[in-house]
Protein backbone atom coordinates (compact mmCIF):
# COMPACT_ATOMS: atom_id res chain seq x y z
CA UNK A 1 0.00 0.00 0.00
CA UNK A 2 2.92 2.09 0.53
CA UNK A 3 4.52 1.53 -2.22
CA UNK A 4 1.15 2.51 -4.44
CA UNK A 5 1.24 6.00 -2.70
CA UNK A 6 4.74 7.04 -3.05
CA UNK A 7 4.46 5.82 -6.52
CA UNK A 8 1.40 7.87 -7.05
CA UNK A 9 2.32 11.06 -5.49
CA UNK A 10 5.92 10.34 -8.05
CA UNK A 11 3.28 10.29 -11.11
CA UNK A 12 1.07 13.42 -9.55
CA UNK A 13 4.83 15.30 -9.16
CA UNK A 14 6.08 14.66 -12.83
CA UNK A 15 2.49 15.22 -14.22
CA UNK A 16 2.77 19.00 -12.41
CA UNK A 17 6.19 19.66 -13.60
CA UNK A 18 5.64 18.60 -17.19
CA UNK A 19 2.50 20.89 -17.15
CA UNK A 20 4.73 23.62 -16.10
CA UNK A 21 6.99 22.77 -18.96
CA UNK A 22 4.12 23.25 -21.28
CA UNK A 23 3.23 25.88 -20.29
CA UNK A 24 6.59 27.68 -20.38
CA UNK A 25 6.86 26.61 -23.98
CA UNK A 26 3.39 27.87 -24.96
CA UNK A 27 4.72 30.90 -23.66
CA UNK A 28 7.73 31.69 -25.26
CA UNK A 29 9.66 30.92 -22.51
CA UNK A 30 12.14 28.66 -24.06
CA UNK A 31 14.84 28.61 -21.59
CA UNK A 32 12.85 28.72 -18.52
CA UNK A 33 11.39 25.31 -20.24
CA UNK A 34 14.76 23.98 -21.10
CA UNK A 35 15.79 23.90 -17.42
CA UNK A 36 12.87 22.81 -16.38
CA UNK A 37 12.74 19.78 -18.63
CA UNK A 38 16.63 18.97 -17.49
CA UNK A 39 15.72 19.56 -13.89
CA UNK A 40 13.15 16.51 -14.86
CA UNK A 41 15.62 14.18 -16.02
CA UNK A 42 18.16 14.43 -13.53
CA UNK A 43 16.33 12.20 -11.71
CA UNK A 44 16.27 8.90 -14.47
CA UNK A 45 16.64 10.19 -17.88
CA UNK A 46 15.95 6.87 -19.47
CA UNK A 47 12.76 5.95 -17.50
CA UNK A 48 9.09 5.94 -19.50
CA UNK A 49 7.77 8.49 -17.10
CA UNK A 50 10.21 10.96 -18.11
CA UNK A 51 9.82 10.86 -21.90
CA UNK A 52 7.44 13.69 -22.12
CA UNK A 53 10.26 15.65 -20.90
CA UNK A 54 12.00 14.87 -23.84
CA UNK A 55 10.07 15.62 -26.33
CA UNK A 56 9.68 19.14 -24.71
CA UNK A 57 13.31 19.89 -24.59
CA UNK A 58 13.68 18.67 -27.72
CA UNK A 59 11.28 21.27 -29.08
CA UNK A 60 12.04 23.97 -26.65
CA UNK A 61 15.39 23.65 -27.81
CA UNK A 62 14.95 24.11 -31.47
CA UNK A 63 12.60 27.29 -30.75
CA UNK A 64 15.18 29.06 -28.56
CA UNK A 65 17.72 28.40 -31.08
CA UNK A 66 15.71 29.75 -34.00
CA UNK A 67 14.82 32.83 -31.92
CA UNK A 68 18.14 33.81 -30.94
CA UNK A 69 19.38 32.93 -34.85
CA UNK A 70 16.76 35.45 -35.78
CA UNK A 71 17.67 37.86 -33.56
CA UNK A 72 21.05 38.14 -34.15
CA UNK A 73 20.79 38.18 -38.16
CA UNK A 74 18.94 41.68 -37.93
CA UNK A 75 20.95 43.01 -34.84
CA UNK A 76 23.89 42.10 -37.22
CA UNK A 77 22.00 43.92 -40.22
CA UNK A 78 21.63 47.25 -38.33
CA UNK A 79 25.62 47.67 -37.85
CA UNK A 80 24.57 49.71 -34.80
CA UNK A 81 27.73 49.64 -32.52
CA UNK A 82 25.07 49.60 -29.50
CA UNK A 83 24.26 45.92 -30.14
CA UNK A 84 27.50 44.70 -29.63
CA UNK A 85 26.88 43.70 -25.97
CA UNK A 86 23.30 41.95 -26.99
CA UNK A 87 25.11 40.51 -29.82
CA UNK A 88 27.76 38.99 -27.67
CA UNK A 89 25.33 37.85 -24.99
CA UNK A 90 23.13 36.10 -27.69
CA UNK A 91 26.89 34.15 -29.00
CA UNK A 92 26.85 33.52 -25.39
CA UNK A 93 23.59 32.50 -24.33
CA UNK A 94 23.36 29.59 -27.81
CA UNK A 95 26.88 28.50 -26.81
CA UNK A 96 25.99 27.89 -22.87
CA UNK A 97 22.59 26.32 -23.68
CA UNK A 98 24.32 23.45 -25.61
CA UNK A 99 27.00 22.91 -22.83
CA UNK A 100 23.61 22.43 -20.14
CA UNK A 101 21.58 19.73 -23.04
CA UNK A 102 25.21 18.00 -23.94
CA UNK A 103 25.66 17.32 -20.49
CA UNK A 104 22.39 14.87 -20.28
CA UNK A 105 23.22 13.54 -23.96
CA UNK A 106 22.10 11.27 -25.33
CA UNK A 107 18.53 10.90 -25.00
CA UNK A 108 16.39 8.50 -26.09
CA UNK A 109 13.01 8.73 -27.67
CA UNK A 110 11.53 5.25 -26.80
CA UNK A 111 8.64 4.90 -28.81
CA UNK A 112 10.28 6.37 -31.68
CA UNK A 113 13.52 4.23 -31.52
CA UNK A 114 16.17 7.08 -31.85
CA UNK A 115 18.18 9.47 -30.56
CA UNK A 116 16.25 13.50 -29.65
CA UNK A 117 17.76 15.24 -32.04
CA UNK A 118 20.14 18.62 -31.32
CA UNK A 119 21.91 19.98 -34.23
CA UNK A 120 24.41 22.17 -31.94
CA UNK A 121 26.89 24.54 -33.73
CA UNK A 122 30.34 25.79 -32.91
CA UNK A 123 30.31 29.47 -31.88
CA UNK A 124 33.74 29.68 -30.38
CA UNK A 125 34.91 32.05 -33.37
CA UNK A 126 32.09 34.04 -33.19
CA UNK A 127 31.80 34.24 -29.69
CA UNK A 128 35.82 35.22 -29.39
CA UNK A 129 34.53 37.95 -32.41
CA UNK A 130 32.31 39.68 -30.82
CA UNK A 131 33.61 39.57 -27.58
CA UNK A 132 36.40 41.55 -29.19
CA UNK A 133 34.35 44.09 -31.05
CA UNK A 134 32.82 44.58 -27.92
CA UNK A 135 35.83 44.92 -26.44
CA UNK A 136 36.92 47.72 -28.53
CA UNK A 137 33.62 49.32 -28.09
CA UNK A 138 33.32 49.54 -24.77
CA UNK A 139 36.97 50.95 -24.10
CA UNK A 140 36.49 53.71 -26.99
CA UNK A 141 33.44 54.77 -25.83
CA UNK A 142 34.60 54.37 -22.14
CA UNK A 143 37.34 57.11 -23.12
CA UNK A 144 34.86 59.39 -24.90
CA UNK A 145 33.00 59.75 -21.98
CA UNK A 146 36.14 60.13 -19.56
CA UNK A 147 36.81 63.53 -21.94
CA UNK A 148 33.65 64.94 -19.80
CA UNK A 149 33.53 67.49 -16.42
CA UNK A 150 30.12 65.62 -15.95
CA UNK A 151 30.91 63.46 -12.69
CA UNK A 152 27.54 61.46 -13.35
CA UNK A 153 28.79 60.86 -17.06
CA UNK A 154 32.04 59.76 -15.89
CA UNK A 155 30.66 57.46 -13.49
CA UNK A 156 28.68 55.55 -16.25
CA UNK A 157 32.56 55.57 -18.10
CA UNK A 158 33.50 53.94 -14.86
CA UNK A 159 30.66 51.24 -14.80
CA UNK A 160 31.57 50.47 -18.82
CA UNK A 161 35.51 50.09 -17.72
CA UNK A 162 34.48 47.38 -14.91
CA UNK A 163 32.42 45.67 -17.15
CA UNK A 164 35.10 45.49 -19.60
CA UNK A 165 37.44 44.45 -16.84
CA UNK A 166 35.34 41.57 -16.12
CA UNK A 167 34.60 40.56 -19.57
CA UNK A 168 38.53 40.74 -20.37
CA UNK A 169 40.50 40.78 -17.78
CA UNK A 170 44.15 43.08 -17.96
CA UNK A 171 42.73 44.55 -21.45
CA UNK A 172 45.04 47.48 -22.10
CA UNK A 173 45.02 50.17 -19.80
CA UNK A 174 41.93 49.34 -18.65
CA UNK A 175 42.58 48.85 -14.74
CA UNK A 176 44.57 52.09 -14.92
CA UNK A 177 41.61 53.99 -16.35
CA UNK A 178 39.65 52.87 -13.54
CA UNK A 179 41.27 54.44 -11.19
CA UNK A 180 41.22 57.82 -12.80
CA UNK A 181 37.33 57.26 -13.35
CA UNK A 182 37.10 56.84 -9.78
CA UNK A 183 39.18 59.75 -8.43
CA UNK A 184 37.29 61.92 -11.46
CA UNK A 185 33.51 60.75 -10.60
CA UNK A 186 33.87 61.17 -6.66
CA UNK A 187 32.43 63.53 -4.74
CA UNK A 188 35.04 65.31 -2.36
CA UNK A 189 33.16 67.15 1.08
CA UNK A 190 35.22 68.78 3.21
CA UNK A 191 33.86 68.75 6.96
CA UNK A 192 34.67 71.90 9.32
CA UNK A 193 33.24 72.56 12.73
CA UNK A 194 32.12 76.10 13.78
CA UNK A 195 31.48 77.61 17.07
CA UNK A 196 28.75 79.93 17.02
CA UNK A 197 28.54 79.33 21.26
CA UNK A 198 29.96 82.15 23.76
CA UNK A 199 31.69 78.49 25.16
CA UNK A 200 34.76 77.18 24.42
CA UNK A 201 34.37 73.52 22.69
CA UNK A 202 36.77 71.08 23.88
CA UNK A 203 39.44 70.47 21.15
CA UNK A 204 39.02 67.08 21.83
CA UNK A 205 35.46 66.84 20.77
CA UNK A 206 36.40 68.72 17.70
CA UNK A 207 38.73 65.86 16.70
CA UNK A 208 36.43 63.01 17.79
CA UNK A 209 33.39 64.67 15.59
CA UNK A 210 35.61 64.88 12.69
CA UNK A 211 37.07 61.73 12.66
CA UNK A 212 35.44 59.92 10.02
CA UNK A 213 37.66 56.61 9.92
CA UNK A 214 34.96 55.75 12.55
CA UNK A 215 32.24 56.67 11.46
CA UNK A 216 32.15 54.06 7.83
CA UNK A 217 30.16 56.61 5.85
CA UNK A 218 32.65 56.93 2.85
CA UNK A 219 31.32 54.89 -0.23
CA UNK A 220 31.79 54.39 -3.82
CA UNK A 221 31.58 58.04 -4.85
CA UNK A 222 31.58 60.09 -1.69
CA UNK A 223 34.46 60.78 0.56
CA UNK A 224 34.98 62.88 3.46
CA UNK A 225 37.50 64.75 4.66
CA UNK A 226 38.35 66.55 7.81
CA UNK A 227 41.23 68.16 6.31
CA UNK A 228 41.62 70.08 3.24
CA UNK A 229 44.32 68.06 0.68
CA UNK A 230 46.17 70.20 -2.02
CA UNK A 231 45.82 67.50 -4.90
CA UNK A 232 42.04 67.61 -4.57
CA UNK A 233 38.97 70.07 -5.64
CA UNK A 234 36.05 70.19 -3.51
CA UNK A 235 32.38 69.68 -4.65
CA UNK A 236 30.74 70.06 -1.17
CA UNK A 237 31.33 71.04 2.36
CA UNK A 238 29.78 70.10 5.68
CA UNK A 239 29.88 72.77 8.59
CA UNK A 240 29.15 71.72 11.90
CA UNK A 241 28.18 74.84 13.56
CA UNK A 242 27.51 74.56 17.28
CA UNK A 243 25.04 76.98 18.21
CA UNK A 244 24.20 77.07 22.22
CA UNK A 245 25.73 74.93 24.87
CA UNK A 246 23.50 75.18 28.89
CA UNK A 247 25.00 73.79 31.84
CA UNK A 248 23.17 73.62 34.53
CA UNK A 249 24.49 74.92 37.76
CA UNK A 250 25.78 71.69 39.73
CA UNK A 251 22.99 70.67 42.02
CA UNK A 252 22.86 68.48 45.09
CA UNK A 253 19.35 66.87 45.81
CA UNK A 254 18.52 65.93 49.04
CA UNK A 255 15.89 63.83 50.02
CA UNK A 256 14.85 61.53 53.37
CA UNK A 257 12.15 58.70 53.56
CA UNK A 258 11.70 55.80 56.00
CA UNK A 259 12.12 52.13 55.01
CA UNK A 260 10.31 49.54 57.09
CA UNK A 261 10.30 45.95 56.94
CA UNK A 262 9.16 42.98 59.79
CA UNK A 263 12.31 40.25 60.23
CA UNK A 264 12.03 37.23 61.97
CA UNK A 265 13.46 37.00 65.64
CA UNK A 266 13.03 33.97 67.00
CA UNK A 267 10.76 31.73 67.61
CA UNK A 268 8.18 30.37 70.19
CA UNK A 269 6.02 27.95 71.00
CA UNK A 270 2.42 27.34 69.24
CA UNK A 271 -0.30 27.68 71.86
CA UNK A 272 -3.93 27.01 71.58
CA UNK A 273 -6.88 28.84 72.80
CA UNK A 274 -6.49 27.75 76.56
CA UNK A 275 -2.69 27.91 76.15
CA UNK A 276 -1.85 24.93 75.86
CA UNK A 277 0.97 24.06 73.68
CA UNK A 278 0.00 22.24 70.09
CA UNK A 279 2.03 19.62 68.65
CA UNK A 280 2.30 17.87 65.24
CA UNK A 281 1.07 14.35 64.21
CA UNK A 282 3.97 12.95 65.36
CA UNK A 283 3.65 14.67 68.98
CA UNK A 284 6.17 17.01 68.60
CA UNK A 285 5.77 20.65 70.00
CA UNK A 286 4.91 23.15 66.87
CA UNK A 287 6.53 27.08 67.07
CA UNK A 288 5.90 29.75 65.05
CA UNK A 289 7.90 32.72 63.84
CA UNK A 290 8.24 36.10 66.46
CA UNK A 291 8.52 38.72 63.82
CA UNK A 292 9.76 41.96 65.01
CA UNK A 293 9.17 45.31 62.92
CA UNK A 294 12.39 47.68 61.75
CA UNK A 295 12.92 50.57 60.66
CA UNK A 296 15.62 53.01 58.67
CA UNK A 297 15.88 56.25 58.13
CA UNK A 298 17.56 57.26 54.52
CA UNK A 299 19.17 60.46 53.76
CA UNK A 300 19.79 60.19 50.12
CA UNK A 301 21.83 62.84 47.69
CA UNK A 302 22.22 63.34 44.29
CA UNK A 303 24.84 65.22 42.55
CA UNK A 304 23.22 66.37 39.58
CA UNK A 305 24.43 68.44 36.24
CA UNK A 306 23.54 68.13 32.80
CA UNK A 307 24.28 69.93 29.73
CA UNK A 308 22.56 70.59 26.12
CA UNK A 309 24.39 70.64 22.76
CA UNK A 310 22.34 72.40 20.21
CA UNK A 311 24.04 72.57 16.50
CA UNK A 312 23.28 72.98 12.45
CA UNK A 313 24.54 70.78 9.98
CA UNK A 314 24.64 71.98 7.00
CA UNK A 315 25.21 71.34 3.72
CA UNK A 316 27.13 73.63 0.91
CA UNK A 317 27.37 73.70 -2.55
CA UNK A 318 31.11 74.61 -3.37
CA UNK A 319 30.48 75.49 -6.93
CA UNK A 320 27.41 77.69 -6.43
CA UNK A 321 28.46 78.40 -3.26
CA UNK A 322 24.50 77.78 -2.63
CA UNK A 323 23.17 76.19 0.74
CA UNK A 324 22.05 72.96 -0.18
CA UNK A 325 19.99 72.09 2.96
CA UNK A 326 20.53 72.47 7.10
CA UNK A 327 19.66 69.82 9.19
CA UNK A 328 19.24 70.42 13.21
CA UNK A 329 21.51 68.11 15.46
CA UNK A 330 21.02 68.56 19.68
CA UNK A 331 21.98 66.13 22.52
CA UNK A 332 21.69 66.08 26.40
CA UNK A 333 23.98 64.65 28.76
CA UNK A 334 23.88 64.00 31.96
CA UNK A 335 25.75 63.04 35.25
CA UNK A 336 23.46 61.84 38.36
CA UNK A 337 25.19 60.28 41.19
CA UNK A 338 24.00 59.32 44.08
CA UNK A 339 25.38 58.31 47.83
CA UNK A 340 23.10 58.29 51.29
CA UNK A 341 23.35 57.79 55.12
CA UNK A 342 20.86 56.02 57.59
CA UNK A 343 19.93 55.79 61.46
CA UNK A 344 18.27 52.55 62.30
CA UNK A 345 18.39 49.06 61.15
CA UNK A 346 19.60 49.07 57.29
CA UNK A 347 18.32 45.79 56.82
CA UNK A 348 14.76 47.58 56.42
CA UNK A 349 16.35 48.86 52.78
CA UNK A 350 16.51 46.56 49.85
CA UNK A 351 19.91 45.22 49.22
CA UNK A 352 20.44 46.34 45.78
CA UNK A 353 20.50 49.89 47.91
CA UNK A 354 22.98 49.13 50.53
CA UNK A 355 25.77 50.42 47.52
CA UNK A 356 24.96 53.97 48.20
CA UNK A 357 25.49 53.72 51.94
CA UNK A 358 29.33 52.69 50.77
CA UNK A 359 29.98 55.82 48.74
CA UNK A 360 30.50 59.66 49.91
CA UNK A 361 30.40 63.06 47.84
CA UNK A 362 32.62 62.77 44.59
CA UNK A 363 33.72 65.87 42.57
CA UNK A 364 31.26 67.51 39.43
CA UNK A 365 32.91 67.05 36.46
CA UNK A 366 34.07 69.90 34.93
CA UNK A 367 32.18 71.96 32.13
CA UNK A 368 34.46 70.64 29.13
CA UNK A 369 34.14 67.11 30.28
CA UNK A 370 30.25 67.58 30.15
CA UNK A 371 30.58 68.90 26.77
CA UNK A 372 33.13 66.37 26.08
CA UNK A 373 31.18 63.77 27.36
CA UNK A 374 28.01 64.36 24.98
CA UNK A 375 30.04 64.04 22.30
CA UNK A 376 29.69 60.16 21.97
CA UNK A 377 25.73 61.13 21.55
CA UNK A 378 25.93 63.80 18.69
CA UNK A 379 28.58 61.97 16.80
CA UNK A 380 25.97 59.17 16.59
CA UNK A 381 23.28 61.58 15.49
CA UNK A 382 25.16 63.05 13.11
CA UNK A 383 26.49 59.48 11.50
CA UNK A 384 22.53 59.18 11.16
CA UNK A 385 22.46 62.76 9.50
CA UNK A 386 24.81 61.79 7.40
CA UNK A 387 24.10 58.66 6.06
CA UNK A 388 19.81 59.88 5.79
CA UNK A 389 21.04 62.70 3.34
CA UNK A 390 23.87 61.96 0.76
CA UNK A 391 24.91 64.35 -1.15
CA UNK A 392 23.10 63.86 -4.60
CA UNK A 393 23.72 65.68 -7.97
Amino acid sequence: MKKITVLFIALFLASCGVKQTQSMLSNGDYDGAINRALDGLRTNKNSKGNQDYVYLLEEAFAKAKERDLNDLSLLIKEKNPANLEKIYNLYNQLHNRQDRIRGVLPLKLIKENRNAIFPFNDYSNELIASKADLSIYLYDNAKKLLSSKNKLVIREAYDDLAYLDKLNPNYKDVRDLMDKAQFRGTDFVIVSTKNDTQMVIPVRLQDDMLDFSTYGINDKWTVYHNKKQSNITYDFAMIVNFREIKISPEQVREKQFIKEKQIKDGTKPLLDANGVQVKDSEGKPMVVDVMKTITASIYEFTQFKSVQTTAKVEYMDLNSKQLIDAYPLSSEFVFSYIYANYNGDKRACEQDYYQYFDRRAVPFPTNEQMVYDSGEDLKAKLKAIITGNRFRR
